[in-house]
């Protein structure tokens, strides 16, 4: 069987091209810029753009899965425009060379994030509304605005499924993605205070199982939450620590003070060239629903997600093999 991955080289494609190779799956992997996350792979390389509808076209021609991962993850209230491009055209993009190119199934990537998070003090399940509101995070409304381009997708005859899975944290986080980023950070002691709050966090390993799960198990149509444990970002800090054997933070940042500094920390982030770590965006999404089921994905699909504590171990030491975890090193 052949399939194709968008977005391969992003933390949840190298996990996912990884899994897929170790199953005897014919792998052709979509690459936009960055191929670090694929050296030394067993599988095709391939150069597309989800921007361009006839490079997806080239790209899908007798693909069975089409697993669609390629997004704009975003913080940053000012995104809009790029988050639209690439989660929301993009994905129209991918729709439209899936019937075009007689895909079989289509496996698409949202978030959680897509979904409304009030009431906060209920569970969150598939039956949740997706976000609409234009005051809403620009990632949260792309996202949300990719899921309709499937649904359409679906009423035109593809065969899709949807998966939207919670905070991504793991091993082969080669860029390395904004919550590997911040881990980096904190066992380095080069964050000086944590926030309240938490999230979320499944491993990128328990998601591409999910996914490939879903590739041949689930009804077309479905959507499953791809959720793993919740964690106060302290109760992470606290675990990492204890792992590597360090001290990390211990004061706790009052939320209203956080958000005040925001805007300071997103201009010194950028004069710096660097991502911001808390902004508004952050800091809302911090204060999200936490608990967020997976109990469809479990009983549908037989996922299950491994303990927290493994994931933590397993990235940590992936990020100490890659020589990351000692301060400065990049």
């Amino acid at each position: 069987m052949t399939v194709v991955i968008t977005g391969a080289s992003g933390h949840l494609g190298a996990n996912l091209v990884r899994a897929l190779v170790a199953q005897g799956q014919t792998v052709r992997a979509l690459v936009h810029k960055d191929r670090r996350a694929l050296e030394g792979v067993d599988c095709a390389c391939v150069d597309a753009d989800v921007c361009d509808l006839e490079s997806l076209r080239r790209a899908f021609v007798g693909a069975d899965v089409v697993y669609h991962l390629a997004g704009h993850i975003s913080i940053l209230m000012s995104d809009w425009p790029t988050a639209e491009a690439i989660n929301v055209q993009g994905t129209h993009n991918v729709v439209q060379a899936c019937l075009d190119c007689g895909v079989r199934r289509l496996v698409h990537f949202s978030s959680v994030q897509a979904m409304v998070q009030e009431p906060l003090d209920e569970v969150m399940n598939e039956t949740r509304p997706l976000v609409e509101s234009p005051s809403a995070p620009p990632y949260d409304r792309s996202k949300a605005a990719g899921e309709r381009e499937v649904l359409d997708g679906i009423a035109r005859g593809l065969d899709a499924v949807i998966l939207c899975p919670t905070c991504v944290i793991g091993p082969n986080d080669y860029r390395p993605s904004l919550f590997g980023a911040a881990l980096l950070a904190i066992v380095r002691g080069e964050m000086p205070a944590l926030v309240r709050g938490g999230f979320d966090w499944v491993d990128a390993r328990d998601v591409a199982d999910c996914a490939m799960r879903a590739a041949t198990m689930a009804t077309s149509g479905s959507k499953y939450i791809v959720s793993g444990h919740w964690l106060t970002v302290q109760e992470l800090a606290r675990t990492a620590g204890s792992i590597r054997g360090v001290h990390v933070p211990w004061f706790v940042c009052p939320l209203g003070l956080v958000r005040l500094a925001a805007p300071v920390a997103v201009a010194w982030a950028r004069l710096r060239g660097q991502r911001a770590t808390f902004t508004s965006v952050m800091v809302r999404a911090l204060q999200g629903c936490r608990v967020m089921s997976h109990v469809r994905a479990t009983r549908e699909l037989g996922y299950a997600p491994r303990p927290f504590r493994t994931t933590l171990e397993d990235t940590l030491g992936w990020f100490a093999e890659q020589g990351l975890l000692e301060s400065g090193e990049h």
